[in-house]
């Protein structure tokens, strides 16, 4: 079975067919791979376009990235207590919206989960088999919650209350993405799709007249899913999935996504989502919120969804198999 999700901003697209033939570049950044799919025209040359497309990606590592201890983001978190450090604009850009989103979901999404996430063997710490025990949790869990940090918006600052440890991985990526958008736009470039580890960006058509038109990621080994096509224009997707990093002991399953209000990975048995996917005019955001909506489970992620106008395809795991709930945002977008 096959659905069709076309947005209600398609007749925007531009009127003429474009010109150039349809070319493909490939990389890696952030732990994972990016390819960018675009028109080709004679004055962007292929190397020209990889360039770009790398020093993009590479910045937001610079600064963001946890796994890199001279980047700006690691030299923050090490900084002494009451300090206050002038953010470059991406880290601004970036934190400011981190900020907001965990206000706007009341911590569902923390950018300060990161000792949380090391603990549960997910971040730059290395990997884990067996959890953690409850005092370790519970310690490591005080150094969290977003209200720790002050940002001043004025003067692009961010302050380090002591022992702060903000971690972008549910929503440096999406960032990146955007980044890369944003360059190819601004050199020019006016179709294609940027993917990301798995999150997507897209705008224009292609030569045959058609939008990018991507599958939805589906979790694995779930034969009854229904396939969801979208067609991309000026629109971000991005998924978390429980299947993706997790570890299993005594039978339990323990998930990348950590509940920042448990000090626990999201628990299968009360909150039984496996996938939720986000679409958004930014890859930032639709990356933030489909973490936040992970954490919030099914009722509190479609009232947020519909209260926002956000559409989202949540998919969670039950007795009888698995079951898809559409926002109404989603639902507009249904051929």
């Amino acid at each position: 079975m096959r659905r069709v999700l076309i947005p209600p901003h398609l007749h925007t697209l531009p009127p003429a067919l474009p010109s150039g033939e349809q070319a493909t570049l490939s990389g890696q950044s952030m732990g994972t791979t990016w390819t960018v799919r675009y028109i080709h025209t004679p004055p962007h040359a292929p190397e020209t376009v990889r360039a770009l497309i790398q020093n993009e990606l590479d910045l937001v590592v610079s600064q963001m990235s946890t796994w890199q201890a001279d980047s700006n983001l690691s030299l923050f978190n090490t900084a002494a207590a009451d300090t206050w450090h002038t953010l470059p604009d991406a880290f601004f850009t970036v934190m400011d919206c981190a900020l907001r989103i965990a206000a706007d979901t009341h911590g569902a999404f923390d950018p300060t989960i990161g000792p949380l996430v090391n603990l549960w063997g997910f971040g730059p710490h290395g990997q884990r088999t067996v959890p953690p025990d409850t005092s370790e949790i519970s310690e490591t869990q005080s150094r969290c919650g977003w209200r720790r940090l002050q940002l001043d918006r004025d003067g692009k600052r961010l302050g380090q209350p002591g022992n702060a440890y903000v971690d972008f991985s549910g929503i440096a990526k999406g960032y990146g993405v955007d980044r890369v958008a944003n360059a190819l736009r601004q050199a020019g470039i006016e179709n294609y799709l940027v993917e990301v580890g798995g999150e997507l960006y897209g705008t224009g058509l292609k030569p045959d007249g058609q939008p990018w038109w991507v599958a939805l990621e589906t979790p694995p080994d779930i034969a009854q899913a229904t396939e969801s096509i979208v067609a991309l224009h000026g629109m971000a997707v991005a998924t978390s999935g429980d299947y993706r990093r997790y570890f299993t002991h005594d039978n339990q399953h323990y998930a990348h996504t950590i509940d920042p209000r448990t000090g626990y990975p999201v628990d299968r048995s009360v909150n039984a989502l496996i996938s939720v996917t986000v679409m958004h005019d930014t890859c930032m955001q639709a990356d933030a919120l489909a973490t936040a909506f992970t954490v919030m489970g099914v009722s509190a992620a479609l009232d947020y969804a519909s209260r926002h106008n956000i559409a989202t395809l949540l998919t969670e795991q039950q007795a009888n198999g698995p079951q898809e709930h559409l926002s109404p945002a989603l639902k507009a977008m249904l051929e």
